[in-house]
């Protein structure tokens, strides 16, 4: 055991050593090519200002302003104030060497020239200062905002799985339970009732294939950077057609309406992601409405998005729902229409469509409900259009 224990900790202590020297080497490259940057930034502005100054514009004060702006982008692309005071000195030095009579001498005794380097010093070294400053605020507010994406995308996660902890629960033990009485009871089943108890299974069978494609729809949106999705333009009419059809295959009693524009849309999309925001939709829509009048699907165009709006036409929403309808809350225990939950797919869809930096909402029209989704035309689709 104390041989074991002393091999671990030096495996252990070899692993360290080496993080630490990549570490070290990592830090050390960093800080060449903030000194290479610097001097870089220096010696473009002295090279500027000597052309300035050897073409007849001898004023101190143009030059001084090119200094400056070497500075503030030293300061923006370096970390820590030392690059940024370092660069301030530097600046008044030159100015006064290099443009100040007597030319190529340090003189601080010219008339007015001790109020000057201090001016430009402090100049120097506020502006140093405040744009580092601005530098890791900026930094700040941005792992503020990848805090906040986390913090979103791990809340989803707790829907998720909070919603098919219970939705998973019944289909399951529908399944079990009608597969044994099928095969428990075979003999003194009639072919009717056989019949049921395997369409049951198959309805719930059905029902979980499509919450496993929903969740791997989001493992796909959570594994991409910053939730984002690959998106290509699409014909809009193409990208409906397929949903309708993949549907169908699902629900072949399903009525839906399609009024869309008869001009030609293109849209920068994914079209697998959008197709199944419109199965979950159109499919939440025939299955808790408590209505079989068809369903409206409505695409409207405007000038820097597209909206699509999926209306049905029977109980409504209830308003315990709609604030937390995108939530994944909307279990069985919460519908009194006895289907299955409605807040995984919903969840999704919310998923999907912010992934398409796109809005997504729910509301009751005059006679029922009605979600709309939005997607956002980017420069190729306006020159499509």
């Amino acid at each position: 055991m104390s041989f074991a224990n002393t091999k671990t900790e030096s495996r252990y202590n070899q692993l360290s050593f080496c993080i630490f020297i990549h570490i070290k080497t990592a830090m050390k490259k960093h800080l060449l090519k903030e000194i290479a940057f610097t001097i870089i930034m220096l010696a473009a502005a002295t090279a500027i200002s000597f052309g300035f100054f050897y073409f007849g514009n001898e004023n101190a004060a143009n030059i001084t302003v090119i200094y400056t702006l070497a500075l503030i982008l030293t300061a923006l692309y370096t970390s820590g104030y030392i690059f940024g005071i370092v660069s301030s000195l530097f600046c008044v030095i030159a100015v006064n060497y290099f443009f100040s009579y007597p030319y190529f001498r340090v003189n601080f005794y010219l008339d007015g020239y001790p109020v000057t380097f201090i001016g430009m010093l402090a100049i120097s070294l506020i502006t140093s200062t405040t744009t580092t400053a601005l530098k890791r605020q900026r930094q700040a507010i941005a792992e503020r905002e990848k805090a906040l994406v986390e913090a979103d995308k791990e809340k989803l996660r707790a829907n998720l799985l909070r919603a098919v902890s219970h939705d998973l629960r019944t289909p399951l033990t529908s399944i079990i339970g009608s597969s044994s009485s099928y095969l428990e009871n075979y003999p003194d089943l009639s072919e009717e009732d056989r019949t049921e108890l395997v369409s049951n299974i198959r309805e719930d069978s059905q029902w979980l294939l499509n919450m496993v494609e929903n969740l791997l729809t989001v493992t796909r949106i959570n594994d991409t950077a910053e939730n984002q999705v690959k998106k290509s333009p699409e014909v809009v009419e193409e990208v409906v057609s397929e949903a309708i059809l993949r549907l169908r295959k699902r629900l072949p009693d399903i009525p839906v309406r399609v009024n869309m524009p008869n001009d030609f849309l293109m849209l920068s999309m994914d079209p697998t992601l959008i197709e199944q925001v419109l199965i979950n939709l159109l499919e939440n829509a025939f299955v808790h409405s408590g209505s079989r009048k068809p369903i409206d699907l409505i695409i409207e165009e405007a000038p820097d998005l597209i909206s699509f709006k999926v209306r049905d036409y029977g109980k409504g929403l209830s308003p315990q729902q709609v604030p937390c309808i995108f939530e994944g809350q909307q279990t069985m225990s919460g519908n009194t229409d006895g289907h299955k939950g409605i807040g995984i797919g919903l969840s999704i869809c919310k998923t999907i469509i912010q992934a398409h930096n796109g809005t997504i909402t729910a509301s009751n029209h005059s006679h029922g409900a009605e979600f709309t989704f939005t997607l956002p035309k980017e420069k190729e689709d306006h020159n499509n259009v």
